[in-house]
């Protein structure tokens, strides 16, 4: 049985840099004119972008814990351009030139956070290398050829697809049959980005007020444990932890991921790994795994482990079953067998919004002074950036580009209620690992389950 030497604790991003302490808590019932609910990337950004549209604005971020608390300091450090929901599903609801738009501003977005980290002098060990995903049986080499496929309709992704050979000339993944690669997506440190830009948001003349839980959102005002703060506009970015609040319980599920990490590996192994770029790795499995070499010279692997806790509960400090540790361990040593003596140094976990249509969204109604963004799917790296960029300028009262893209006012609807929605996940999530093991016996094409799963789910 693997373990992990330590556990929890956040995650190994925050334990590699050291726990900040809350600072700036807030005193008591203030005025505003902007208040953010929320210091993760989106709250940051948002408030990074509004800073500087609007500089003499009185600007708060309110946050329970610290500033990359939840997911923005936990995941898997992808600055990845993928559209969550996919751009043929958006193209059944909107033209095809305005998705195409769409993924052009999240390619974008992978370079503007790029450009916001090296004006500002923030270290947060970005690599662009794009992003390698492998298929290792004969079912998941057929769906990437139908990505490969689906990439010649909207070449605007960057899709290649490579033989056997040329993907192990990248990354030398054990039973690799195919793989496909795209360009737009950097490997990155998640907590030094968000270290980073919360200081040079702090600079700006924008208050974070951590060690500040909210209990209520509102028109015009946000009710918290140390106060009311009122301001004409109210934005929530508060991601997995919505469900948290006053009246969201159902509108966007934490799901749960799970990550671990390994001590840095000898030079010896790497040599025998091929993965000589900073490509990031995922496989085309349907619970699939996702990976990075870090700056340091470890892997760092996620997936789902436990994916959702009754209720919409969320853990607060990372904590991580033995069991998803050995998974994650059983899917890294699978990919590379060489690997098996390397100790696993760190392990975690985190929630992800996930609305019911699978699709991030954002929006802002100038009657009330409330907005939001968020429900990423486990994309929001990159996403963050982009809605933080778009809620500023519909706040600022700018017609953008970015604000008539696709995702702009989408809604979907609440998932349904309590024990439906825990059968409901959890269900789903069984079907697809039975669909995974049946692909592993030798199945020629995706399994009928994972087809209808998606189709239930709302994937497709």
């Amino acid at each position: 049985m693997t373990t992990a030497r330590a556990t929890g604790g956040v995650s190994f991003w925050w334990a590699d840099l050291g726990l900040p302490t809350p600072d700036d808590q807030l005193p008591g019932d203030a005025e505003a004119d902007v208040v953010i609910v929320g210091a993760g990337y989106t709250g940051l950004w948002t408030a990074y972008y509004l800073a500087e549209l609007l500089p003499d604005a009185d600007i708060r971020v309110v946050e329970q814990r610290f500033a990359g608390y939840g997911a923005s300091g936990r995941n898997g450090g992808w600055l990845s351009a993928s559209v969550t929901g996919g751009l043929d599903n958006y193209a059944r609801t909107h033209p095809r030139a305005d998705v195409a738009r769409f993924q052009v501003a999240m390619n974008d977005a992978v370079d503007e956070v790029v450009r916001v980290t090296q004006r500002h002098g923030i270290d947060a060990d970005i690599s662009k290398g794009g992003t390698l995903l492998v298929a290792r049986n004969a079912a998941q080499e057929g769906r990437a050829r139908a990505f490969a496929a689906m990439g010649e309709r909207w070449p605007e992704i960057g899709v290649r697809l490579l033989s056997r050979a040329e993907s192990d000339q990248r990354v030398r993944v054990a039973q690799a049959r195919a793989a496909v690669w795209e360009p737009h997506c950097a490997r990155i440190h998640p907590a030094k980005l968000a270290r980073g830009l919360a200081a040079t948001v702090r600079e700006r003349g924008v208050r974070i007020h951590e060690g500040t839980t909210v209990r209520t959102i509102a028109p015009g005002r946000v009710e918290t444990d140390r106060g009311t703060l009122r301001a004409r506009h109210v934005l929530r970015a508060t991601e997995g932890f919505t469900a948290g609040l006053a009246g969201e319980r159902r509108t966007w599920v934490p799901m749960n991921s799970s990550m671990i990490v390994t001590d840095p590996l000898p030079d010896t192994v790497w040599a025998e790994i091929g993965w000589g770029s900073d490509d990031t790795l995922e496989d085309f499995a349907h619970v699939y795994s996702y990976a990075q070499r870090t700056a340091d010279g470890r892997i760092a692997i996620g997936g789902r482990g436990n994916p959702y806790r009754f209720g919409s509960r969320t853990d607060l400090d990372g904590g991580i079953p033995d069991r998803t540790v050995e998974h994650l361990w059983e899917v890294l040593t699978g990919w590379f067998p060489m690997i098996r003596d390397v100790p696993v140094a760190h392990a975690w976990s985190g929630v992800l919004g996930v609305p019911r249509n699978w699709r991030a969204t954002l929006g802002y109604d100038a009657a009330t002074g409330q907005g939001w963004a968020g429900g990423y799917v486990g994309t929001g790296v990159t996403a963050a950036n982009l809605a933080g960029r778009t809620l500023a300028d519909l706040v600022a009262g700018e017609r953008t580009d970015r604000t008539t893209l696709p995702w702009v006012d989408q809604r979907a609807r609440r998932w349904e209620p309590e024990p439906m929605r825990w059968l409901g996940i959890h269900g789903l999530y069984r079907a697809y690992g039975l669909a995974d093991r049946i692909e592993a016996r030798g199945a020629r094409r995706t399994s009928r389950i994972a087809v209808v799963a998606n189709r239930i789910s709302g994937r497709d």
